[in-house]
């Protein structure tokens, strides 16, 4: 890819816009922005005084502005996954199915590997990883490997079987396992849960069945963006897909008919009630949920396709870096709230966390107005810009020559 250098010295990159083993600008945009979100909600995490007290989507202690920042991060989970199943085709387009499956296994096994070793080690900052936490980077692992098995089969089918995973897993709402082997595969599966294994704790957080299906969907839709596809044609479907799938969360959602466990409620006013209507279920992900974000994302990759702005290049560099990026902002937001628990005088209960940090009971009374945590939260991505713009010359200009570097 050429880079070119402007006027002023900084550099700017000039992407085409491909298809079939090259990348497409308005993925790489997509999963840029909603990985700048996803540093929010882990900034209010560790940042914000309220986390340790109550969750922000609590209609009963919770406000618009606090419940929307915890809202709009919903879209970063089911966004990054679903494009991970794009990507998986546009990754494979010159490989063989036999080639593009070992990939996709070779990689589910090592993000599994890189969530139980390496990011929970910068969440918790504790060596003898007394607490296990199975986020999203352990579910796109095991995505993965389900889809390397899963490409061998028809598109039309394998679109079918994420769909109907999509809609048909709040059926399986109901079903509860125990604290037995039994019980932790079900979790794997289905029910987020905790787990205590001797001196560890294993959190069940991201259920992976759901998962696979919105991954499934994203490789199955993969003829969208295959060589020949006019671009107008393509916006066409891809808004049409976006503004029907609104459309199914708006219906469904109205009459709490189906896919969601948590119903909606008026409450006391206007504000509240659109609060608890938009107040769906992530772990693990309803149907509503997969609605309400997958649908907005589809008619973002329809109307920014092309898009060239100046700003745009930029996000695209955090969308072309994802696992650095994903690993960096972790880093970098657990050491500084260790400098700042410090200073504050709760420095001891934030440098080594035996649990989710707002499950820290001795963290009660730490923290920040929401008002610094989004000035930390822009300070972050525009500290780490630099890094990983860096990192995304490196890694393209090694990527053939070092095969690590796909991993990140």
């Amino acid at each position: 890819m050429p880079v070119a250098r402007t006027v002023n010295g900084s550099i700017a990159y000039s992407l085409k816009q491909k298809t079939a083993g090259g990348r497409i600008g308005s993925i790489d945009l997509l999963r840029g922005t909603v990985m700048i979100i996803m540093a929010l909600d882990h900034t209010r995490d560790y940042f914000h005084r309220d986390a340790f007290l109550f969750s922000p989507t609590d209609l009963t202690q919770t406000n618009f502005i606090l419940f929307f920042t915890r809202w709009i991060t919903h879209f970063c989970a089911p966004v990054f996954v679903f494009l991970a199943g794009v990507s998986a085709y546009l990754s494979g387009a010159k490989k063989g199915k036999k080639e593009l499956s070992i990939h996709l296994l070779t990689r589910g096994f090592v993000l599994v590997l890189m969530e139980l070793l390496i990011i929970g080690l910068l969440r918790t900052f504790d060596p003898t990883y007394t607490y296990i936490h199975l986020q999203v980077i352990w579910a796109i692992g095991l995505c993965m490997i389900a889809l390397s098995a899963l490409i061998f089969l028809n598109q039309r089918l394998i679109l079918m079987i994420g769909l109907l995973i999509i809609a048909g897993h709040n059926l399986l709402d109901r079903v509860h396992g125990g604290n037995d082997p039994a019980g932790f595969f079900w979790a794997v599966l289905h029910e987020p849960k905790y787990f205590h294994l001797g001196h560890f704790i294993i959190y069940v957080h991201y259920p992976v069945l759901p998962w696979i299906g919105v991954m499934a969907a994203g490789y199955g839709i993969r003829k969208l963006f295959a060589p020949g596809v006019d671009r107008a044609d393509r916006k066409k479907i891809l808004l049409a897909y976006g503004f029907v799938a609104i459309g199914l969360f708006v219906i469904l959602r109205s009459g709490n008919f189906y896919g969601d466990a948590a119903g909606w409620a008026v409450q006391q006013n206007f504000v509240f009630s659109l609060m608890s209507f938009f107040n769906v279920t992530k772990y693990p992900p309803s149907l509503l949920y997969l609605l309400m974000t997958i649908g907005p994302a589809l008619i973002f990759l329809a109307i920014f396709e092309g898009t060239k702005h100046r700003i745009a290049e930029k996000i695209k560099i955090f969308g072309r870096v994802p696992m650095f990026y994903y690993m960096a902002h972790l880093l970098v937001i657990h050491f500084f709230a260790v400098i700042a628990a410090a200073v504050t005088g709760y420095g001891k209960y934030m440098i080594r966390l035996s649990n989710s940090v707002y499950y820290i009971p001795q963290l009660k009374g730490y923290g920040f107005s929401l008002a610094t945590v989004y000035i930390i939260w822009i300070g972050l991505v525009i500290l780490l810009f630099p890094v990983c713009r860096s990192f995304d010359i490196y890694k393209r200009a090694h990527q053939s020559a070092k095969r690590w570097l796909n991993y990140l």
